[in-house]
């Protein structure tokens, strides 16, 4: 069981405080059956997505129609916002081959576009990423070999690969400023938890790239290297032999010491935490998450969930660990929900839904809502 951190004030210290309830009883991981901070969802609204009370959604905007000036991609997936003057960007990725990349949202302080843009084209998979400290887009390929591409929210300047963080099927990346390193997630029934420590940090065209090692499913762990980043005939996950192993990756959260990220394969949330080097299962339940995702969390220390099918839920765990819906898009049945974020003052909540009302593979009814109301900080 992760160490209880004392509760402390102020933004920075909150995901400590959070991290140090919710370990609690962490071992087994029982969600409690409480009711959340926002009451019950209600009814659909005019854009099917059921909200708690004091809640609105609006669609921002639509694959294949467009927005901005720009047509909005296919597949919209893992996304991230950015601070822009008085207004801010939201980045969102496009899930399909050959075709994927990255389109950016303006926004300006009311909320209207102010514009549209491509930040990244000509990729393959463009799953999930992250946001750095310096304000720039980790784009991650989810592929065979695929890379992560560093991308500019701003469109000023050409994303670059960061070929040094791994040639893998990569998910999401997360920062951790404290270590100065980036953990990144791989979505493989056998894929690995990595940490990427760059030269100087703030550049990440060189470093070196560790695996979590683990002897127990939880409790403590190590880092390896590994010894081949960008190895063409064996694989990042199979090159240190006493790497643990998870059930298919999926989003990572770094929050003040702790860095959360999610398995599909056995619908668990698990955190990291990087002071003591300890490994935990935060969530191990079927109802109420089910299919976790895409991840990210407030200031306050709630996590926002995003399920991969499922109910086709966002839901949220508190600080004390209760679980429970923050809204559900209706009529989605095949498709996902992608791209978790909030806006720079926490007022505003992205996100989408992959594959929309039709479901198809190719992604071509994507779309992407905004929720604003009264979130907690």
């Amino acid at each position: 069981m992760l160490r209880r951190t004392l509760v402390r004030t102020g933004g920075v210290a909150a995901g400590a405080a959070f991290a140090g309830s919710l370990w609690q009883g962490a071992a087994h991981a029982t969600p409690l059956r409480a009711r959340g901070p926002y009451g019950p969802l209600g009814a659909p609204d005019a854009d099917g997505v059921a909200l708690p009370p004091g809640f609105t959604s609006r669609i921002v905007a639509r694959t294949g129609r467009r927005v901005g000036g720009v047509l909005w991609h296919p597949a919209p997936d893992g996304g991230a916002c950015f601070p822009d003057g008085d207004g801010w960007i939201y980045v969102s990725n496009s899930e399909i081959p050959l075709l994927g990349g990255a389109t950016a949202i303006g926004f300006g302080p009311g909320g209207d576009v102010r514009g549209a843009y491509r930040i990244l084209s000509g990729t393959n998979l463009n799953c999930a990423g992250g946001r750095t400290p310096w304000n720039t887009w980790l784009s991650c390929e989810e592929i065979l070999r695929g890379r992560v591409f560093e991308c500019d929210p701003y469109g000023s300047r050409a994303a670059m690969p960061r070929l040094a963080m791994g040639r893998f099927k990569h998910e999401a990346a997360a920062c951790d400023p404290d270590r100065q390193v980036v953990y990144l997630t791989e979505d493989e029934p056998d894929g690995c938890f990595y940490r990427f420590r760059p030269t100087h940090w703030g550049d990440l065209t060189s470093g070196r790239l560790d695996v979590l090692c683990a002897s127990s499913e939880t409790g403590a762990v190590t880092w390896q290297r590994v010894p081949n980043p960008a190895a063409l005939l064996e694989a990042t996950r199979h090159q240190v032999d006493a790497a643990g192993h998870f059930d298919g990756g999926e989003g990572c959260h770094y929050a003040d010491g702790v860095c959360f990220f999610t398995t599909k394969g056995d619908n668990r949330v698990w955190g990291y935490d990087a002071e003591n080097e300890r490994l935990e299962i935060v969530y191990d339940a079927g109802t109420p998450l089910n299919g976790v995702d895409n991840i990210t969390g407030t200031p306050g220390g709630d996590l926002y969930i995003a399920e991969d099918g499922g109910g086709m839920e966002i839901n949220l765990i508190t600080p004390d660990r209760v679980v429970t819906p923050f809204l559900r898009v209706a009529g989605h049945p095949r498709s996902e929900i992608t791209g978790p974020a909030f806006s720079p003052d926490g007022s505003r909540l992205y996100f989408s839904s992959q594959r929309g009302a039709r479901g198809d593979a190719a992604g071509t009814d994507g779309v992407t809502y905004e929720v604003s109301g009264p979130f907690r900080r």
